[in-house]
Protein backbone atom coordinates (compact mmCIF):
# COMPACT_ATOMS: atom_id res chain seq x y z
CA UNK A 1 0.00 0.00 0.00
CA UNK A 2 2.81 2.41 0.83
CA UNK A 3 4.51 2.03 -2.54
CA UNK A 4 1.18 1.95 -4.33
CA UNK A 5 0.19 5.37 -2.98
CA UNK A 6 3.61 6.79 -3.79
CA UNK A 7 3.17 5.52 -7.34
CA UNK A 8 -0.30 7.05 -7.45
CA UNK A 9 0.96 10.50 -6.55
CA UNK A 10 4.02 10.17 -8.72
CA UNK A 11 1.83 9.25 -11.67
CA UNK A 12 -0.11 12.47 -11.35
CA UNK A 13 2.87 14.74 -10.87
CA UNK A 14 5.60 13.21 -13.03
CA UNK A 15 4.23 11.28 -15.98
CA UNK A 16 3.16 12.47 -19.40
CA UNK A 17 -0.27 13.95 -19.72
CA UNK A 18 -1.80 11.08 -21.68
CA UNK A 19 -0.46 8.66 -19.09
CA UNK A 20 -2.21 10.48 -16.29
CA UNK A 21 -5.77 9.78 -17.42
CA UNK A 22 -5.08 6.28 -18.68
CA UNK A 23 -2.94 5.24 -15.74
CA UNK A 24 -5.11 6.87 -13.10
CA UNK A 25 -8.29 5.29 -14.37
CA UNK A 26 -6.64 1.85 -14.30
CA UNK A 27 -4.92 2.44 -10.97
CA UNK A 28 -6.89 -0.02 -8.79
CA UNK A 29 -6.21 -2.85 -11.24
CA UNK A 30 -2.56 -1.95 -11.79
CA UNK A 31 -2.03 -1.54 -8.05
CA UNK A 32 -3.56 -4.93 -7.34
CA UNK A 33 -1.31 -6.61 -9.90
CA UNK A 34 1.73 -5.02 -8.30
CA UNK A 35 0.69 -6.00 -4.78
CA UNK A 36 -0.21 -9.53 -5.80
CA UNK A 37 3.17 -10.00 -7.48
CA UNK A 38 4.82 -8.94 -4.21
CA UNK A 39 2.58 -10.84 -1.77
CA UNK A 40 0.71 -13.57 -3.70
CA UNK A 41 -2.74 -13.25 -2.14
CA UNK A 42 -5.06 -16.17 -1.63
CA UNK A 43 -8.66 -15.79 -2.80
CA UNK A 44 -9.99 -14.25 0.41
CA UNK A 45 -7.07 -11.86 0.70
CA UNK A 46 -7.40 -10.90 -2.97
CA UNK A 47 -11.03 -9.86 -2.48
CA UNK A 48 -10.18 -7.74 0.56
CA UNK A 49 -7.19 -6.15 -1.20
CA UNK A 50 -9.26 -5.21 -4.25
CA UNK A 51 -11.96 -3.74 -2.03
CA UNK A 52 -9.37 -1.70 -0.11
CA UNK A 53 -7.73 -0.39 -3.27
CA UNK A 54 -11.07 0.59 -4.78
CA UNK A 55 -12.01 2.45 -1.60
CA UNK A 56 -8.77 4.42 -1.57
CA UNK A 57 -9.17 5.19 -5.27
CA UNK A 58 -12.75 6.44 -4.84
CA UNK A 59 -11.74 8.66 -1.95
CA UNK A 60 -8.79 10.07 -3.83
CA UNK A 61 -10.72 10.76 -7.02
CA UNK A 62 -13.73 12.28 -5.29
CA UNK A 63 -12.04 14.33 -2.57
CA UNK A 64 -8.31 14.63 -3.10
CA UNK A 65 -7.68 14.96 -6.81
CA UNK A 66 -9.18 18.45 -7.03
CA UNK A 67 -6.59 19.72 -4.54
CA UNK A 68 -3.86 19.15 -7.12
CA UNK A 69 -5.29 21.87 -9.35
CA UNK A 70 -4.22 24.70 -7.05
CA UNK A 71 -0.77 23.16 -6.69
CA UNK A 72 -0.37 22.88 -10.46
CA UNK A 73 -1.59 26.44 -11.00
CA UNK A 74 0.93 27.72 -8.49
CA UNK A 75 3.64 25.66 -10.15
CA UNK A 76 2.74 27.17 -13.53
CA UNK A 77 3.04 30.68 -12.12
CA UNK A 78 6.37 29.93 -10.47
CA UNK A 79 7.76 28.37 -13.64
CA UNK A 80 7.54 31.65 -15.56
CA UNK A 81 10.17 33.47 -13.54
CA UNK A 82 13.22 32.84 -11.38
CA UNK A 83 12.59 30.73 -8.28
CA UNK A 84 14.15 30.41 -4.87
CA UNK A 85 15.13 27.09 -3.35
CA UNK A 86 12.73 27.88 -0.49
CA UNK A 87 9.84 28.04 -2.98
CA UNK A 88 10.79 24.64 -4.40
CA UNK A 89 10.97 23.18 -0.89
CA UNK A 90 7.56 24.68 -0.10
CA UNK A 91 5.99 22.87 -3.06
CA UNK A 92 7.78 19.68 -2.09
CA UNK A 93 6.47 19.94 1.46
CA UNK A 94 2.93 20.35 0.15
CA UNK A 95 3.32 17.22 -1.99
CA UNK A 96 4.53 15.29 1.05
CA UNK A 97 1.52 16.55 3.02
CA UNK A 98 -0.76 15.22 0.30
CA UNK A 99 1.04 11.90 0.38
CA UNK A 100 0.69 11.75 4.15
CA UNK A 101 -3.04 12.49 3.96
CA UNK A 102 -3.51 9.79 1.33
CA UNK A 103 -1.45 7.34 3.33
CA UNK A 104 -3.63 7.77 6.40
CA UNK A 105 -6.64 6.74 4.33
CA UNK A 106 -4.70 3.87 2.75
CA UNK A 107 -3.56 2.54 6.12
CA UNK A 108 -7.14 2.44 7.37
CA UNK A 109 -8.09 0.36 4.34
CA UNK A 110 -4.94 -1.78 4.42
CA UNK A 111 -5.20 -2.82 8.07
CA UNK A 112 -7.90 -5.51 7.54
CA UNK A 113 -5.83 -6.97 4.69
CA UNK A 114 -2.69 -7.06 6.82
CA UNK A 115 -4.58 -8.85 9.58
CA UNK A 116 -5.22 -11.87 7.34
CA UNK A 117 -1.76 -12.18 5.80
CA UNK A 118 -0.07 -15.49 6.65
CA UNK A 119 3.47 -16.93 6.67
CA UNK A 120 3.23 -17.90 2.99
CA UNK A 121 2.49 -14.33 1.91
CA UNK A 122 5.27 -12.89 4.08
CA UNK A 123 7.79 -15.43 2.77
CA UNK A 124 6.75 -14.51 -0.77
CA UNK A 125 7.24 -10.83 0.06
CA UNK A 126 10.76 -11.54 1.38
CA UNK A 127 11.69 -13.35 -1.85
CA UNK A 128 10.17 -10.55 -3.91
CA UNK A 129 12.29 -8.00 -2.06
CA UNK A 130 15.44 -10.05 -2.66
CA UNK A 131 14.69 -10.25 -6.38
CA UNK A 132 14.06 -6.52 -6.67
CA UNK A 133 17.22 -5.79 -4.71
CA UNK A 134 19.25 -7.76 -7.24
CA UNK A 135 17.81 -5.60 -10.02
CA UNK A 136 18.56 -2.46 -8.01
CA UNK A 137 22.16 -3.54 -7.45
CA UNK A 138 22.68 -4.14 -11.17
CA UNK A 139 21.40 -0.65 -11.97
CA UNK A 140 23.13 1.40 -9.28
CA UNK A 141 26.05 -0.57 -7.79
CA UNK A 142 27.66 -2.35 -10.72
CA UNK A 143 30.51 -0.80 -12.70
CA UNK A 144 33.12 1.81 -11.94
CA UNK A 145 32.41 5.05 -10.11
CA UNK A 146 32.37 6.86 -13.45
CA UNK A 147 29.90 4.39 -14.96
CA UNK A 148 27.58 4.63 -11.97
CA UNK A 149 27.73 8.41 -12.06
CA UNK A 150 26.89 8.37 -15.77
CA UNK A 151 23.79 6.26 -15.16
CA UNK A 152 22.63 8.61 -12.43
CA UNK A 153 23.24 11.58 -14.72
CA UNK A 154 21.25 9.97 -17.54
CA UNK A 155 18.26 9.35 -15.27
CA UNK A 156 18.36 12.89 -13.90
CA UNK A 157 18.58 14.42 -17.36
CA UNK A 158 15.62 12.33 -18.53
CA UNK A 159 13.45 13.73 -15.75
CA UNK A 160 14.45 17.32 -16.50
CA UNK A 161 13.99 16.91 -20.26
CA UNK A 162 10.43 15.67 -19.73
CA UNK A 163 9.61 19.20 -18.56
CA UNK A 164 12.19 21.50 -20.15
CA UNK A 165 12.90 19.70 -23.40
CA UNK A 166 16.46 19.52 -24.67
CA UNK A 167 18.99 21.07 -22.30
CA UNK A 168 21.89 23.24 -23.38
CA UNK A 169 25.51 22.13 -22.93
CA UNK A 170 25.81 24.57 -20.02
CA UNK A 171 22.72 23.10 -18.35
CA UNK A 172 23.95 19.52 -18.84
CA UNK A 173 27.27 20.49 -17.26
CA UNK A 174 25.41 22.06 -14.33
CA UNK A 175 23.35 18.92 -13.76
CA UNK A 176 26.47 16.76 -13.94
CA UNK A 177 28.12 18.88 -11.27
CA UNK A 178 25.02 18.66 -9.10
CA UNK A 179 24.85 14.87 -9.40
CA UNK A 180 28.56 14.46 -8.67
CA UNK A 181 28.25 16.62 -5.54
CA UNK A 182 25.11 14.91 -4.25
CA UNK A 183 25.14 13.63 -0.69
CA UNK A 184 23.37 10.49 -1.96
CA UNK A 185 25.56 7.50 -2.74
CA UNK A 186 24.61 4.06 -4.12
CA UNK A 187 26.02 2.46 -0.97
CA UNK A 188 23.81 4.56 1.27
CA UNK A 189 20.87 4.01 -1.06
CA UNK A 190 21.29 0.25 -0.78
CA UNK A 191 21.56 0.44 3.00
CA UNK A 192 18.46 2.64 3.24
CA UNK A 193 16.53 0.39 0.88
CA UNK A 194 17.27 -2.62 3.07
CA UNK A 195 16.31 -0.70 6.21
CA UNK A 196 12.91 0.17 4.79
CA UNK A 197 12.24 -3.33 3.55
CA UNK A 198 13.29 -4.97 6.80
CA UNK A 199 11.24 -2.47 8.79
CA UNK A 200 8.12 -3.27 6.75
CA UNK A 201 8.67 -7.04 6.75
CA UNK A 202 9.48 -7.31 10.45
CA UNK A 203 6.43 -5.18 11.30
CA UNK A 204 4.15 -7.40 9.21
CA UNK A 205 5.61 -10.54 10.77
CA UNK A 206 5.15 -9.22 14.28
CA UNK A 207 1.54 -8.26 13.55
CA UNK A 208 0.77 -11.68 12.08
CA UNK A 209 2.23 -13.47 15.12
CA UNK A 210 0.38 -11.43 17.74
CA UNK A 211 -3.06 -11.41 16.10
CA UNK A 212 -3.11 -7.66 16.70
CA UNK A 213 -6.39 -5.70 16.73
CA UNK A 214 -7.13 -3.25 13.92
CA UNK A 215 -6.13 -0.16 15.88
CA UNK A 216 -2.73 -1.64 16.70
CA UNK A 217 -2.21 -2.64 13.07
CA UNK A 218 -2.96 0.90 11.92
CA UNK A 219 -0.53 2.35 14.48
CA UNK A 220 2.20 -0.06 13.39
CA UNK A 221 1.71 0.73 9.70
CA UNK A 222 1.73 4.45 10.47
CA UNK A 223 5.07 3.95 12.17
CA UNK A 224 6.48 2.25 9.07
CA UNK A 225 5.25 5.13 6.93
CA UNK A 226 6.76 7.77 9.23
CA UNK A 227 10.13 6.01 9.07
CA UNK A 228 9.92 5.43 5.31
CA UNK A 229 11.28 8.81 4.24
CA UNK A 230 12.97 9.79 7.49
CA UNK A 231 15.40 7.31 9.08
CA UNK A 232 14.98 7.08 12.87
CA UNK A 233 18.71 7.52 13.60
CA UNK A 234 20.06 11.09 13.86
CA UNK A 235 22.82 10.53 11.26
CA UNK A 236 20.40 9.15 8.68
CA UNK A 237 17.86 11.87 9.41
CA UNK A 238 20.47 14.61 8.97
CA UNK A 239 21.58 13.10 5.66
CA UNK A 240 18.01 12.99 4.32
CA UNK A 241 17.49 16.62 5.30
CA UNK A 242 20.72 17.55 3.51
CA UNK A 243 19.67 15.69 0.36
CA UNK A 244 16.25 17.35 0.47
CA UNK A 245 17.83 20.79 0.60
CA UNK A 246 20.21 19.86 -2.20
CA UNK A 247 17.28 18.78 -4.37
CA UNK A 248 15.56 22.14 -3.85
CA UNK A 249 18.79 24.03 -4.55
CA UNK A 250 19.50 21.99 -7.68
CA UNK A 251 16.09 22.48 -9.24
CA UNK A 252 16.12 26.20 -8.49
CA UNK A 253 19.60 26.55 -10.02
CA UNK A 254 18.63 24.69 -13.18
CA UNK A 255 15.31 26.49 -13.58
CA UNK A 256 17.00 29.85 -13.28
CA UNK A 257 19.14 28.98 -16.31
CA UNK A 258 16.07 28.05 -18.39
CA UNK A 259 15.38 29.94 -21.59
CA UNK A 260 12.00 31.61 -22.24
CA UNK A 261 11.16 28.72 -24.59
CA UNK A 262 11.96 26.14 -21.91
CA UNK A 263 9.82 27.95 -19.35
CA UNK A 264 6.96 28.13 -21.81
CA UNK A 265 7.28 24.39 -22.35
CA UNK A 266 7.02 23.82 -18.59
CA UNK A 267 3.91 26.01 -18.44
CA UNK A 268 2.28 24.13 -21.33
CA UNK A 269 2.99 20.83 -19.64
CA UNK A 270 1.55 22.01 -16.33
CA UNK A 271 -1.59 23.37 -18.01
CA UNK A 272 -2.03 20.07 -19.83
CA UNK A 273 -1.86 18.32 -16.44
CA UNK A 274 -4.56 20.66 -15.19
CA UNK A 275 -6.83 19.78 -18.13
CA UNK A 276 -6.36 16.08 -17.55
CA UNK A 277 -7.15 16.37 -13.86
CA UNK A 278 -10.25 18.46 -14.60
CA UNK A 279 -11.40 15.69 -16.95
CA UNK A 280 -10.79 13.08 -14.25
CA UNK A 281 -12.80 14.91 -11.58
CA UNK A 282 -15.85 15.35 -13.79
CA UNK A 283 -18.81 13.21 -12.65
Amino acid sequence: MIRTLICLLGLILLQGCSAIKLGYQQLPTLSYWWLDSAISFNDAQADRAKEALNSVYRWHRQQELVTYLELLQRGTELSQGPVQASQVCSVQAEILNKMDRAMRVAITQAAPVVQILGPRQLSHLARHQESKNEDWDKLWLQGSDAERLERRLDRTLERYKSFYGELSAVQVALVKTQVSQSAWTPEWGRQERLRREQDLLSTLRQLSQTNAPTEQVEQALSGVWQRWFMPPDPKGSALVQKMTQQACDNLAQLHNTASPEQRQRVARTMRAYERDIRDLIKP
